[in-house]
């Protein structure tokens, strides 16, 4: 197997925390050819998905953790598979790059996630699709919608449809001072569409991240405490991850997901989880990989380098 990766710079990563370092380092357990792109290494030539590829060695060394090979040009095609990790933010030149290995796909590559499906599949507004397990939400741009859903609900959250990391995510209680000023900024003035959720006071038990690979739940959770004063439990927002086992409830969100995941050729997703409500489907470069691992001893990685080749066998017979 020769795979490629397309990841944000590789001597900027953590590998204590990276998932995409894991990625790479099982591939490698595996005796498979790694190549590593940065989304500049990415064009198309005259109708040709191609990239400008460098080979690259993963150590397990906090101290010199990569090398990489010459770069040299080759068609995308000629990969047995491609697995797209860049971090948001999911602007047009992430879209752009989903173009690229989209043709990529076509001739002959399995690409991981589908780039269509990292496009259409927004982290935040792809929950619609799955009202029955979400807190009540509204996607809008019109302040008058999110001040009714506020004068419902009475607390709720507000966040921007592209952040990541928790960044711009504000909770709203009726009576607030800042209301106005909070949707006029996310929205951009009326401008950029927002998402306001039902407010989860389970959140004080974590914001639970649910790893799917192959449409099927790893059967442990990464639940991310917030810290003190703070409603957000995301790790870059100063969280604390916790190991768990899923839930029953857990178990039933990822069963009514997890079939619409490979109907849409994604094999890796992490689900977001306020207690027994789904609020995000993180489908551009779920983390939470290692922390996982290291609390029960399971290989995540690995499990989907298994599916990729998996489905690569199943594509080809």
């Amino acid at each position: 197997m020769r795979i490629g990766v397309v990841m944000d710079p590789i001597e900027s990563i953590n590998i204590k925390k990276d998932s995409t370092f894991e990625m790479i380092w099982q591939a490698q357990q595996l005796g498979w050819s790694v190549v590593y792109f940065e989304m500049n290494d990415l064009s198309i030539q005259n109708g040709i998905a191609m990239g400008r590829a460098r080979s690259v060695t993963a150590h397990q060394n906090n101290e010199h953790w990569f090398d990489l090979g010459e770069s040299e040009p080759i068609e995308l095609g000629s990969l047995d598979a491609i697995l797209m990790r860049k971090d948001p933010p999911f602007d047009m030149e992430f879209v752009y790059s989903t173009y690229i290995l989209e043709l990529a796909e076509q001739q002959g590559a399995l690409v991981v996630n589908s780039p269509s499906a990292l496009r259409d599949c927004n982290e935040k507004a792809y929950c619609a699709w799955f009202p029955e397990v979400c807190p009540e939400t509204v996607i809008t741009r019109n302040a008058s919608d999110f001040k009714e859903f506020l004068a419902t609900h009475n607390d709720i959250i507000l966040k921007p449809l592209d952040g990541m990391g928790g960044a711009s995510i504000f909770r709203i209680q009726a009576g607030s001072p800042n209301i106005s000023v909070i949707i006029e900024t996310l929205t951009n003035h009326g401008t950029t569409y927002a998402m306001a959720q039902r407010y989860l006071p389970e959140i004080k038990q974590g914001d639970k991240r649910i790893l799917m690979v192959a449409g099927e739940a790893v059967p442990y959770s990464l639940a991310r405490i917030p810290a003190d004063g703070e409603t957000r439990g995301n790790l870059a927002a100063g969280g604390r991850g916790v190991a768990q086992k899923l839930s029953d409830a857990d178990k039933h969100i990822a069963s009514v997901v997890g079939p619409q995941l490979l109907k849409r050729n994604i094999l890796f997703a992490g689900l977001d989880v306020i207690g027994d409500r789904l609020t995000e489907i993180n489908v551009t470069s779920p983390t939470c990989i290692k922390e996982i691992n290291a609390e029960f001893g399971t290989n995540i990685a690995l499990d989907l380098m298994h599916a990729i080749e998996a489905k690569i066998n199943h594509q080809r017979a």
